[in-house]
């Protein structure tokens, strides 16, 4: 039954990176979403609060206003060793969003605050597909809250930092090898919990037209002290699956980004941007029952992620005073090792294609557009721990709608 209690453990992170990890995407600026998510060092709104808290001092405005909201829609395709046969993940509607406020507080100090959904996701495998035992259906999301506060000196340099409380809630199915009258044996998990980090950024304008952008998001310990543990089981063996308390260990690993921008002319703007993301903090989970029985204990399990670097590339283009256009692309590469590849992260190195636009009907006030496409190359591989192997492929389409708004 240590068994169980691994892939548990395993879905509950699954579900808390299924838009951060894998196949790692940051939406939280349409703007930023149209040029490639190469937001660290721009300064186009209050969005900067999360991108790059640094450059929120650089935002001229008094007042700056912008929400958002994206439709994440997946498919992916599990090929099994048996090559008559095909699953297909069942990828629900999400609609992660963000909100933020800044305020110029003096010419050099600037406050702010973030509302964010940098986790959630809903998927379904389905109740009788091959891989039930590992997984059926899970979803998750999450919420942060970031009050920023942010100074610059000399118009050259911006510093920025932020502290982030975050919120997650997990609901989780998946079938147990248990047979009797009733079907198959059945475990559910829900619980939620609450974890602190901190995102500190650096903004620094050199000479007219350059900005260099360096921002460091924190390491977030998600530790679920109580969720809930249900198990559907014959009468003979419910003494060894008794329902249970439940606490679990997730980290959700930290990001470092590097950015440049350039003005080469009032029409064109072009970035480029590197994101590391230090997911070999995921290397280990614990899981453990509160209720302790032959079968149901305390588990620490290897997750063996890799760190991985992230490089981007955006490009901006001014037509005229009302509407600006934007492209943008980027490589993902998988942390996931091939001998863990698994159909809770079906994760793969991953190419986004990004294109985006700004209408500014009157002064100060933009409708934002965007739209992500994220392919995953074909990749095989087996999950060690119980051998279960074939071969996945995944396509993202992400459309974002956005409002800007600064006075």
């Amino acid at each position: 039954m240590r068994r169980i209690t691994f892939l548990l453990l395993l879905f509950c992170f699954a579900a808390m990176t299924s838009i951060g990890g894998g196949y790692q995407v940051g939406l939280h600026s349409t703007k930023n979403t149209g040029m490639g998510l190469i937001g660290t060092s721009l300064t186009y709104d209050a969005s900067s609060i999360f991108y790059n808290p640094g450059g929120v001092s650089f935002i001229k405005d008094k007042w700056s206003l912008s929400g958002g909201i994206n439709l994440i829609m997946a498919r992916v395709t599990f090929q099994g060793k048996d090559v008559n046969y095909q699953a297909h993940l069942v990828h629900e509607l999400n609609t992660p969003f963000y909100l933020y406020a800044s305020y110029k507080a003096t010419n050099n100090l600037s406050l702010g605050i973030a509302v964010n959904t940098p986790y959630g996701n809903s998927l379904s495998w389905g109740d009788n597909w091959q891989g039930r035992f590992l997984i059926q259906n899970l979803s998750f999301q999450a919420i942060t809250v970031q009050p920023t506060v942010s100074y610059k000196f000399k118009n050259i340099v911006g510093l920025g930092f932020g502290l982030v409380w975050a919120y997650g809630n997990v609901k989780l199915n998946k079938a147990l090898p248990i047979d009797y009258t009733g079907g198959e044996g059945q475990l559910n998990i829900q619980g939620s919990t609450i974890g602190f980090g901190f995102n500190a950024g650096l903004m620094i304008h050199p000479v007219k037209g350059l900005n260099i952008g360096i921002d460091y998001r924190s390491k977030i310990n998600m530790d679920v002290q109580n969720a809930n543990a249900t198990f559907t089981v014959p009468a003979a063996v419910r003494s060894q699956f008794p329902d249970s308390k439940v606490e679990v260990a997730l980290p959700l690993p930290a990001n470092l980004d590097f950015g440049v921008s350039y003005e080469i002319n009032e029409k064109f703007l072009i970035g480029i941007n590197l994101c590391y993301v230090f997911w070999k903090q995921y290397d280990s989970l614990v899981f453990n029952f509160k209720t302790k029985t032959p079968s149901l204990g305390r588990t620490a399990m290897p997750a063996l992620y890799q760190n991985r670097l992230i490089p981007r590339i955006g490009l901006q283009y001014k037509v005229n005073q009302i509407v600006t256009v934007r492209i943008g692309g980027y490589y993902d590469p998988s942390p996931v090792q091939t001998d863990y590849l698994n159909p809770q992260t079906p994760s793969s190195n991953e190419i986004g294609l990004t294109a985006g636009l700004s209408v500014y009907p009157f002064k100060g006030f933009s409708i934002d557009a965007a739209f992500l496409y994220l392919m995953g190359t074909k990749r095989d591989g087996t999950y060690s721990p119980e051998n279960f192997a074939g071969t996945y492929s995944s396509v993202f389409y992400i459309p974002a709608i956005g409002l800007s708004y600064s006075f």
